[in-house]
């Protein structure tokens, strides 16, 4: 197998480029080696293939992080990286941390001391809802148009199988923690210059969860909770745009104490197209003609989204002029039924290198639109042979 070329050489860009420069050398060179453009070309194919490949990687922020520490071993799975391949779908917010972050969750709503009279006191056994787990998944344009399925992985906290959640090794239970009685918290009394002052503060002996866990379940090491990676199919709705999220209820990290569990918030990246520019449902590409079918008409093949369609347009067409097509545009995302439009501008492109012949022709054509001898030096063609 070749060996894979630098994400960045692909692309054309350094490695400092910034997010708008690398989108922008991505369409580029998708646009120079489109397969419409080029068919049956395997070189332009493969390049287009590539170029894909590339932005995947450098347009995710953390994965461009984990490129340019590790290269393509970041994304290969038997690297011990733990990237998952390049089309992986980044890290997850809502993670585990240590136990200093677990322990830190516990000790909110203590609101540090409570001065004189004493803080409010939060049960630290009480249900509380699991965190978000944040995914994101990058497709194409026409998947974005159309929808999808995608399959993604997540690593998210679930309650343990082997303790149900308490911490405690099978057959075992937790000891109510003789200090805070259970509340997590205790008040101390403090000499002040300005008398006796109580405050409100997390219990050392239990370290705030109100319970002591003698022998600890091994599988969550006690806490009751273990993170996995999980594979799911996600379906992709037709009309979703750039930078919008979908979320799937109850698929984020689990609650404590018997919480309900938090959400999985996917965002969605749509990679841009060669030809193709998106605005709401509405599609925009531009056209080049000659001259001669600006001027007498023609039917054109022009590519769309369900793919080419021929569409005539009329003689004296101007540069810039812009025809609609109607319905082929972009599926709307609450009635996907129903499309925008496709609109098309014409750029007309000046004929080069013509021969002797041709320049005669357009000489005569010139003459009879009463232009006077263009043929001369400095003229449109050049200058004229004697």
């Amino acid at each position: 197998m070749a060996e894979k070329r630098d994400y960045y050489e692909v692309l054309g860009v350094a490695k400092d480029a910034s997010a708008e420069d690398i989108k922008k050398a991505y369409r580029k060179v998708t646009k120079a080696n489109h397969p419409d453009l080029h068919p049956g070309d395997k070189e332009c194919e493969e390049r287009f293939k590539e170029a894909n490949e590339a932005y995947e990687v450098l347009s995710d922020e953390e994965k461009r992080k984990k490129y340019d520490q590790f290269g393509h071993a970041a994304f290969d799975p038997n690297a011990g990286y733990g990237a998952g391949g390049a089309g992986g779908f980044g890290d997850f917010g809502g993670g585990f941390g240590d136990l200093g972050d677990l322990f830190g969750d516990l000790f909110s709503g203590f609101g540090g001391f409570g001065g004189f009279g004493g803080g409010t006191r939060s049960n630290p056994n009480a249900p509380r809802r699991g965190d978000n787990v944040r995914a994101q998944v990058n497709i194409s344009f026409e998947e974005a148009a159309f929808g999808c399925e995608k399959e993604i992985t997540t690593a998210r906290i679930e309650q343990c199988p082997d303790c149900k959640g308490s911490g405690c090794a099978p057959g075992t239970t937790a000891e109510v923690c003789p200090d805070c009685k259970g509340t997590g918290s205790v008040r101390t009394t403090q000499r002040t210059p300005f008398g006796m002052a109580q405050s409100m503060g997390p219990c050392q002996k239990c370290r705030g969860t109100g319970k002591i866990i003698h022998q600890p379940c091994k599988t969550c090491r006690g806490l009751g909770s273990i993170r996995r990676q999980h594979k799911m199919t996600v379906k992709i709705p037709a009309g979703i745009d750039d930078g919008q999220s979908i979320s799937r209820a109850g698929y984020g990290n689990a609650g404590v104490n018997g919480g309900p569990a938090g959400d999985l918030l996917i965002s969605v990246i749509v990679r841009p197209h060669a030809i193709f520019e998106r605005e709401g449902a509405n599609v925009y590409m531009e056209q080049e003609i000659s001259f001669t079918q600006a001027t007498l008409g023609a039917e054109l093949e022009l590519p769309t989204l369900d793919g080419k369609v021929k569409y005539t347009i009329p003689e004296g067409t101007q540069p810039g002029t812009t025809f609609r097509l109607r319905g082929k545009g972009i599926p709307y995302l609450r009635s996907p039924s129903t499309r925008g439009d496709q609109f098309v501008t014409v750029r007309v492109g000046v004929p080069r290198n013509l021969n002797s012949n041709q320049k005669e022709l357009l000489r005569q054509y010139a003459a009879a639109m009463g232009e006077g001898d263009t043929g001369k030096s400095g003229g449109l063609f050049g200058k004229k042979k004697k």
